[in-house]
Order: structure tokens, then C-alpha cells, then sequence
């Protein structure tokens, strides 16, 4: 089977379509990656796939059955799917197949939304223990100092619109014998800080791709480990960063000088907010502009910034045990 991507930041259709054809199609679906919050409530969650897959000229039938059966049969979930006999009753009704625009959803037979608002009653139930993931080991600015290993330095380079990285190697800026950002090269520091177990883990190394011309950002969401990942322009506003991601019990964050200038706390699991979509995405469109402002040139810079620590997509990556060549699999700093 293919799986047909299109995250925030990670965006493969384009690439991918060309190869539904009569003879594919039956094994094609599509799928989300970390779609921003954002990108959910703007443009919605797979149904945003079709429709953009149908915009591009796949025949809107073909493309329903990418989202439905399709994907269905692959998990083998034998009772969903499709609208027959024995199924759950879990649909939608549209007036236009070709513009998808969603007037009533079912779930098991019970009509729970309608033109965009929500009909059923939602529970909030967290367990406590959700709500304090955030364990790390206490650490202070002298900690993140980079020691300087020789001429050459790996270097984690950013791709637009997707989450493979380049390695490149560079002569790196020092100040005595530490290695430093370099504003001038996009060359930044970054810095991966274990979270669960306070094992006092510090992943430390170098980043080109996000522009930043000062302060820091930082994330709780950083896959698949989740620890919390920094990029910034100084080690002060690094660790000041950690200390609001810490105070939050997870969440992101933007710093300068020290001080916190945006933030949205996460506070299950440092993954999710318990609050309304719109008040969430509000806060994420302030941390992105706030980002901007700072020099961030991403369109989605913490979606790219979580990926940043994955360490089984090519070619470097940055986990809290130091950098990783995925390829070779194994640490290299």
C-alpha cells in the first residue's frame, strides 16, 4: 500500500498523485501527518487531502474510497469504512462531491454535527498523572555549552516542505573553546532535553534552516520520544526557554533576552491543550508570528522543530543522547 502524506509541514501529494492510476488506486490512501491545529479548524484533517486531491483532478469517487475502504482494509477493520450492511453507521452528507463541503456527520447512526458545529456533548476526563509529564533533571546555561571536537562540525539542515534533513558539515563559530551560534550562517544551536525520567540528558549540536536572528524556540511535542527540543540563538535564552516548557508541564514556547514573549501550554502529556480549538489556535498564530519576528523564515516552525529529534528518518537528527547519522544508526557527537 502507498501512503499519500500531507502534513503542516511534511507535504507529499503533489509528489505522490501521478502514481494513482486504474492499476494503483485500490492500494493507495491517504493520510495526515501532524496537521497544525490551525490547519485543522482552517482546512480540517484527511477530508482537506481529497479535497485537495480532487482540486488537482482525481475523480472525487476514486478519491473518497482513498480516505475510506481503502485504508479500512488495510487495518482490516472489517466494520467501517463503507456505508452496507454490518458496518457502523459512521458518514457524511454533502450536496457537491466535487467541492466536499461537509453539511451533516453521523456517528453510529447519530447525526453530531452539522454545517461545521459540533452537536454532541464532549466529556473532559484527564487523568492526573497526564498532566505532569514533564520530569527532567535540573540543568543550568553552563550545561549547554558545546564543546568544540574539531575543524569540521555536523550540521542538521532543514528542508522546506519536508521532514528529511541534510547533513552538512561546516567549520563552526567558537568563543573559547565552545562552539557557538553563528546568526550570520544560520547556523544555530540545538538542544534535545530528556523529560521523563530526569536522567540529566542533554543532546547538543548545530541546525541550519531556521533563520532565527535571536531568542529561542522550544517544544514539548518532539518525535517519537517527545522530549523537549530547543533551537536558539544563545544558551540563556535556551535554558530560559526549557524553564517556561517546564513551568507549562509541557507546551511551546518563545523567548528573547530571557524573557517569555509567547507561549500555549500543553499540559496533557506535554502533547495536547485542554482548551477550545480556536483559543488554541490563537495562541499557535501568536507564537508563529512571534517566531517571525524573531527572523524564523519556516511557515511552520514548530511543526518542523518536533521532527527535528526523530531519529529513523534521514540524514541527521538529534535525540537527548547526542546526534544521530540515521543512515549509518548510530551517534556520531
Amino acid at each position: 500500500y502507498l501512503m499519500i502524506r500531507e502534513g503542516s509541514s511534511e507535504k507529499n501529494l503533489d509528489d505522490l498523485l501521478p502514481l494513482v492510476t486504474d492499476r494503483t488506486y485500490k492500494r493507495c490512501f491517504f493520510v495526515v501527518d501532524d496537521r497544525t491545529c490551525a490547519d485543522l479548524l482552517a482546512e480540517g484533517d484527511v477530508d482537506a487531502v481529497v479535497r485537495k486531491a480532487i482540486l488537482k483532478g482525481l475523480d472525487p469517487i476514486r478519491a473518497i474510497q482513498m480516505a475510506t475502504i481503502n485504508p479500512a482494509e488495510y487495518f482490516r477493520l472489517h466494520r467501517v469504512g463503507a456505508i452496507a450492511p454490518g458496518c457502523v453507521a459512521n458518514f457524511m452528507v454533502m450536496e457537491d462531491l466535487f467541492k466536499f463541503n461537509v453539511n451533516m456527520v453521523f456517528h453510529r447512526g447519530n447525526l453530531v454535527a452539522r454545517e461545521g458545529e459540533l452537536l454532541a456533548p464532549l466529556s473532559r476526563k484527564t487523568a492526573p498523572a497526564l498532566t505532569r509529564s514533564v520530569n527532567a533533571k535540573q540543568f543550568g546555561v553552563e550545561d549547554l555549552r558545546l564543546p568544540f571536537a574539531g575543524e569540521k562540525q555536523p550540521v542538521i539542515e532543514t528542508v522546506p516542505g519536508q521532514i528529511i534533513t541534510k547533513r552538512i558539515y561546516v567549520k563552526p563559530k567558537i568563543e573559547g573553546d565552545a562552539v557557538v551560534a553563528d546568526i550570520d550562517r544560520d547556523l544555530l544551536k540545538l538542544a534535545v532535553v530528556e523529560r521523563h525520567r530526569a536522567t540529566g540528558n542533554i543532546g547538543k549540536g548545530l541546525v541550519k534552516g531556521f533563520g532565527l536572528r535571536r531568542g529561542a524556540l522550544a517544544s514539548s511535542i518532539s518525535h517519537d520520544s517527545h522530549n523537549i527540543i530547543i533551537v536558539g540563538t544563545n544558551d540563556r535564552d535556551i535554558h530560559a526557554a526549557f524553564r517556561e516548557i517546564e513551568r507549562m508541564q509541557g507546551g511551546l514556547a518563545a523567548v528573547a533576552d530571557g524573557k517569555v514573549l509567547e507561549s500555549l501550554a500543553l499540559p496533557i502529556g506535554g502533547l495536547l491543550s485542554d482548551e477550545a480549538l480556536e483559543t488554541v489556535v490563537d495562541k499557535l498564530e501568536k507564537l508563529e508570528r512571534t517566531a517571525s519576528e524573531l527572523g524564523c523564515a519556516l511557515p511552520s516552525p514548530f511543526a518542523t522543530l518536533s521532527f527535528l529529534a526523530l531519529p529513523v528518518i534521514p540524514e541527521l537528527r538529534l535525540t537527548d543522547k547526542g546526534m544521530v547519522d540515521v543512515s549509518a544508526f548510530k551517534l556520531i557527537q
